[in-house]
């Protein structure tokens, strides 16, 4: 029984909320709410496709560069969580496969889904990604490099990036992260179209 609420005071402190001295879980304000995406059709008055196609990268690196994606591609082994992106309470590893160390599995606190009573966040296979797509600390230009090359995106070509960003139920889980939490701007709809129109234009990247 110790051993149970010890683990359940763990993931309470993994997601930011407080256990008080009564034992009930404080509960954390409303995050505020996000901005919008620029719609994918607002960019075709630009002529210039190279041109059009930057911009609209780097109206996609809202969401990129938004801490609910960062958290998960940290540059180091320990994920960040929060707005404040500061480093995983308790103290947690990657681990061989991206779910954790032996005995400190990510699935030992978040599961299936949101549970928002404790303010601890879950999704089915949640998890860091691979090292190769370490995006924290990164310019957007090197986000954009990193998701073009193959070798360091899980063997996807931009047909599979595209495809990944829309069915991926973990990055879906980023414009509904729960309690406490600010999603990424915009929808996950607007967000495919971006990048399928910077694609479409010529996939150019910003300068490093």
């Amino acid at each position: 029984m110790r051993t149970s609420f010890l683990l359940f005071a763990l993931c309470l402190g993994s997601a930011g909320a407080a256990l008080t001295l009564s034992g009930t879980v404080a509960q954390v304000p409303p995050a505020p709410v996000a901005t919008d995406l620029r719609p994918a059709r607002s960019f075709a008055s630009i002529a210039d496709q190279r041109a059009r196609s930057i911009a609209m990268f780097e109206e996609a690196g809202k969401v990129l560069q938004h801490p609910r994606c960062v958290n998960c591609h940290p540059a180091t082994e320990r994920p960040r969580q929060t707005d404040s992106g500061r480093l995983h309470l308790p103290f947690v590893v990657r681990g061989a496969d991206g779910h954790g160390a032996p005995g400190m599995r990510c699935n030992s606190c978040h599961h299936a889904g949101n549970f928002d009573p404790a303010g601890v966040p879950g999704n089915e296979h949640w998890g860091l990604a691979p090292e190769s797509m370490t995006w924290e600390g990164r310019s957007l230009g090197q986000i954009c490099e990193q998701l073009k090359d193959p070798v360091r995106s899980g063997n996807r070509d931009i047909a599979a990036i595209l495809h990944h960003v829309v069915t991926d139920s973990l990055v879906i889980w980023a414009w509904s992260p729960g309690l406490g939490r600010t999603p990424t701007p915009g929808t996950n709809a607007q967000f495919g179209e971006l990048l399928r129109g910077w694609a479409e234009a010529g996939a150019h990247c910003p300068a490093p």
